[in-house]
Parts: structure tokens; sequence; C-alpha cells
């Protein structure tokens, strides 16, 4: 018979690696149509003209032009407005 208790499991020990959000063009830089602008969680930038949203909130150029981000004011459904920025494509 063993003499050496049971160890366990083990918890809290994995670890996944980062998802590399954020922005990746700025304001003023160039883009090409479908290239990558803004990956996020959320909608805490909203897509604006020459953009659009992909099923996981990320910004895509729709077109080639200069990236330009914007504050604007938007309602909420509680009715209450709030600055959000606006990412666009000119």
């Amino acid at each position: 018979m063993s003499h050496v208790k049971a160890g366990g499991t083990a918890k809290n020990v994995k670890d996944s690696p980062g998802q590399r959000l954020g922005v990746k063009l700025f304001d003023g830089e160039k883009a090409s149509a479908g290239q990558v602008i803004v990956r996020q969680v959320g909608l805490t930038k909203r897509a604006g003209d020459g953009t659009f949203l992909a099923r996981d909130y990320t910004i895509h150029a729709a077109k080639d032009g200069v990236v330009r981000f914007k504050s604007r004011k938007v309602r909420l459904f509680s009715n209450r407005s709030v600055r959000r920025t606006e990412v666009t494509v000119e």
C-alpha cells in the first residue's frame, strides 16, 4: 500500500494568450479595402462611412482611403445621450 497521499487536481493553472485587441490604424493613416482598423470586445467604437462591422465587432475598411476618428453623440435605449468614437474612411 502506498504511503504518499493523493495530490489532487490543480485548479487555476491555465493561461490563455492575449487577444491583441486595440486600434490597428490610427487617425490619418492610409487603409486599403478589407484592412482591420480596430479590434474590440463589444461596441466601444462605432463603424461609420467607408467601414463595416464584423460579427466579432472588428471594424474593417470597406474602401481605400484615410482613417478618421470622430467623436459624436449617440442616444442609448434609456434615452440618455453619450459620446462615442466613430471610425470612418474618407
